[in-house]
């Protein structure tokens, strides 16, 4: 008997939720492949270890770039192994819930649920991610009450305002935490002129990145390839520098927040007051984005507890109750 399952399809990071287990897996959205054979050489964890580490003609690839499909034949091999590993075969077919951006274009959406069909899924059906995040925060989405989510992923930011089970206000940026790490790299090739890669950038950011001021703030040591004589070189950066240099991508995602706050009804504006507006996803956990976020709105700003997993657990309880909350997923009639 094939177990339905919830899938995050996120640019940077892929969960899959079974029904009745949770969440059984949780990788890095990359592919390595053989550029010679067209051959899969690894998938997540794996895959991402060998990002800027590979020889020419083996490239770590992430199939999804700004929440949009870049490459649909590579999308659809990475959903097969997914299904794969998580034991679908020919005799099992589950159906399945993918999460997606709400700024997805018809063609896109079309795509995933061509691939997840073509992969062994039975039936594929969409929910867009901050729905799904919403669900997923445990929010009161079916009553008159505003519910706002702000979900900053890899690669886009999306901000909805939610109310009797729908979309009021919604404001969608392409714009996400890897946008952040290119403008870190960005900062020190200009500043030191020093090359690092994009893994460097992200634990720069993890160790020392922030969007407004904390306390207990370090200095980090950056490891990277002089771009004057090619040979090894360390400096030492600080918070101050990296918030400095992240300053634009983290003024884009504010700013999407305060414009669907002016897209919203006065009724549901004044909800928002008392209720706050719930922070997920992995850029999400970025040092005093909450805080920033919180001072250019005036309203209150949550980090859910789990804002990585918010989005696929969402879908997974979609998954435990379909029946009843089908009228979620995009595209059915409500």
């Amino acid at each position: 008997m094939a177990r339905d399952l919830a899938i995050d399809l996120g640019t940077a990071n892929t969960l899959v939720y079974e029904r009745g287990r949770g969440i059984v897996l949780n990788e890095p959205t990359v592919i390595a492949l053989n550029e010679r054979t067209q051959e899969v050489l690894a998938m997540g964890h794996e895959a991402w270890q060998m990002i800027g580490r590979t020889p020419g003609y083996i490239v770590a690839v992430r199939p999804l770039r700004q929440g949009a499909i870049t490459d649909f034949e590579i999308t659809q091999r990475m959903i097969r192994l997914l299904l794969h590993r998580v034991g679908v075969n020919r005799f099992n077919r589950p159906r399945v819930v993918i999460c997606v951006p709400s700024a997805i274009t018809e063609v896109e959406r079309r795509a995933v649920t061509e691939a997840a069909r073509r992969a062994g899924a039975a039936d594929a059906q969409l929910i867009e991610q901050p729905m799904a995040a919403a669900i997923g925060a445990a929010l009161p989405i079916h009553e008159p009450v505003a519910n706002m989510v702000v979900d900053v992923g890899g690669g886009t930011s999306e901000t909805a305002l939610i109310s009797l089970g729908g979309v009021v206000a919604l404001k969608a940026v392409r714009v996400g935490s890897f946008d952040i790490d290119a403008a870190i790299t960005a900062f020190i090739r200009r500043e030191y002129g020093i090359a690092v890669g994009e893994r460097t950038a992200e634990e720069i950011k993890m160790a020392i990145g922030s969007a407004a001021a904390v306390r207990d703030e370090v200095k980090a040591e950056v490891r990277g390839r002089d771009l004057m004589s090619g040979l090894p070189k360390t400096i030492i950066l600080s918070a101050d520098e990296v918030r400095a240099a992240i300053d634009e991508p983290v003024s884009a995602i504010c700013e999407s927040v305060v414009a669907c706050l002016g897209m919203s009804p006065p009724e549901l504006a004044q909800d928002l007051i008392l209720n706050g507006v719930k922070l997920v996803g992995g850029g999400g956990m970025l040092a005093g984005l909450d805080q920033r976020l919180a001072n250019e709105t005036d309203v209150p700003v949550h980090l859910v507890d789990a804002p990585l997993e918010c989005v696929v657990l969402g879908a997974g309880r979609c998954i435990e109750s379909y029946d009843s909350l089908k009228v979620m997923f995009m595209g059915s009639t409500r």
